[in-house]
């Protein structure tokens, strides 16, 4: 089996992370965003530090539970950064196991070139923000090329695949027009999901003591988020 070094993260059994489904999730180190509440930072700043997993472990852990997982999730980090992606996919499927990955649509030529040979069942894109580049780039703590979000965007709208929307919303970043505008960019028919910020551990220590929006406020941005139409 090709030497796939870069598993850094591995939960044998989610049930939040693939719609519908039970699911094994790897993690894939490396991002080229740097969003300041991200949690899953240690993945994107520092991935070589990390304790990386050999696939065949993984494989031989998942295997006994083949009828009870409803397939396997490639997180990060950003994974289609990783030049191995492609045939981690393969091997997955090749065990019998669905694939579905998570990614922030910055490289929608591989994600193109995934759905054309058929590596995914599902995919679930953080979109960070109404598409406007001010707030988009606060969002994603680089400079981005909206135009690259964009193309993936309509790649995954029009599939044919099952696929998510995700937006992860906090207080002086997201505000109640936004997330009007954010929901009219994904067309009628893709489900969104929106995500209260967590203040566990984000990536840039100064919001660490900041509160994501009260749950009545949250409610009603979902209802914003689900029920909006263009």
């Amino acid at each position: 089996m090709k030497k796939l070094d870069n598993i850094k993260g591995f939960i044998e059994s989610s049930f939040i992370d693939w719609p519908g489904r039970s699911c094994a999730v790897l993690f894939l180190g490396g991002c080229n965003f740097r969003c300041p509440f991200c949690h899953n930072h240690p993945l994107v700043q520092n991935p070589g530090e990390l304790v990386s997993y050999p696939l065949e472990e993984i494989l031989a852990r998942l295997r006994p539970l083949r009828k009870w997982l409803g397939g396997v999730a490639v997180s990060g980090g950003e994974p289609t950064l990783d030049p191995n992606l492609p045939e981690l996919l393969k091997i997955l499927r090749g065990e019998g196991f669905p694939t579905k990955i998570d990614t922030n649509g910055s490289r929608p030529r591989v994600l193109a070139r995934l759905l054309a040979d058929g590596l995914l069942e599902m995919v679930a894109m953080d979109v960070k923000n109404v598409l406007v580049t001010d707030k988009y780039e606060r969002c994603a703590g680089v400079g981005v090329d909206l135009d690259e979000i964009r193309k993936s965007i309509e790649l995954i709208r029009k599939s044919g695949i099952a696929h998510e929307f995700r937006m992860t919303v906090l207080p002086h970043y997201h505000s109640r027009d936004d997330i009007i505008a954010w929901a009219a960019c994904l067309g009628n028919d893709s489900p969104r999901k929106l995500q209260n910020y967590d203040p566990r551990s984000p990536m840039y220590p100064n919001l660490a003591g900041a509160k994501g929006f009260s749950p009545d406020d949250f409610a009603e941005l979902e209802q914003l988020a689900y029920t909006h139409r263009t």
